[in-house]
């Protein structure tokens, strides 16, 4: 078992999500840092996309009551193991009673705590993800909560030390394909859209973000029928404010669609804080495929190299 001392401020049980159920209104879920929530799996030898904890803005309190390897990945909390330094990016072993203390973290936004088999909570649609919206999967369907006791999954490797790799690095720059409304827009606005800089609001979540700046305006605007949107679609409302889709986002919606932000982006979305700085930049779809491929090799280099080391 593994207990919830202190939880943080939204913390929750999420993995590779739920896909393919987007026509019955089921959202995807899962973790907004997939690259962070792969590495940490990685680390302990479990699947990739097995369920973590997400951990937002650190201020978390975790008791193992069974010895067990763990990984943090993600923002850097100054994490401690009753009371001694835990490096983000590594493997580590710990003993039963031993506590795990994230901090607030110097940077980024969100950590994921994997652990070596898991946790042993049901799949609901073919995933162990919180859906928040709807109060399914996870931990009772809920953020965690003070006094949570979350059960272990069987370990099916065991190591003989610890090991860290190198993270994917993020930032405040993403790639985004023009969106089937983009024309829509005035040239002014289709120009301030890539040049000027955004900043995320405090009302942003896991649904989405909510961004401030130069209101964009439409030259033309076309009746829209309700339609499908993705992790990264970039809405605009009347506001003229953009707000970017994430995980927990409705299936559908009628605002235009400015733009999609390429799905190997995402994670620095996952990372970047209230206040901080958004910049979009002009991306093909031959370019997001060739990023993702990128992406995947990267991923599984981290895999081949922990594995010679396991």
């Amino acid at each position: 078992m593994l207990t919830v001392i202190k939880a943080g401020l939204a913390s929750s049980i999420q993995d590779g999500g739920r896909f393919g159920l987007g026509q019955y209104g089921v959202g995807r879920c899962g973790a907004l840092d997939f690259p962070a929530m792969q590495t940490a799996n990685i680390l302990v030898g479990n699947d990739k996309n097995q369920a973590v904890i997400e951990v937002t803005q650190g201020n978390a309190l975790l008791r193992f009551e069974q010895s067990c390897w763990f990984a943090l990945t993600g923002a850097d909390c100054q994490s401690r193991l009753s009371g001694q330094r835990v490096a983000t990016g590594w493997r580590y072993y710990a003993r039963a009673g031993q506590t795990l203390h994230l901090q607030s973290p110097l940077r980024g936004m969100r950590s994921y705590l994997a652990v070596s088999g898991g946790f042993d909570l049901p799949e609901v649609m073919g995933s162990q993800s919180t859906d928040l919206n709807a109060g399914f999967g996870g931990f009772q369907g809920r953020f965690l909560q003070n006094g949570d006791t979350l059960p272990l999954g069987h370990a099916s490797q065991q190591f003989e030390c610890s090991i860290g790799v190198r993270q994917l690095l993020w930032g405040n720059r993403v790639r985004v394909i023009p969106g089937p409304e983009f024309k829509q827009f005035t040239n002014d606005s289709q120009q301030a859209f890539w040049r000027t800089g955004w900043t995320l609001t405090a009302q942003s979540n896991r649904m989405g973000h909510r961004l401030q700046g130069r209101g964009l305006k439409f030259s033309h605007r076309e009746e829209l029928l309700s339609h499908g949107v993705l992790p990264g679609t970039i809405q605009v409302p009347p506001s003229g404010q953009p707000v970017i889709l994430l995980a927990d986002a409705q299936t559908t919606g009628g605002y235009a669609r400015i733009g999609q932000v390429i799905e190997c982006d995402l994670y620095h979305l996952a990372q970047l804080r209230p206040r901080e700085p958004l910049h979009f930049l002009y991306c093909t779809l031959a370019q997001a495929r060739e990023a993702a491929l990128a992406q995947q090799q990267v991923l599984n280099m981290i895999e081949w190299g922990v594995s010679r080391h396991s």
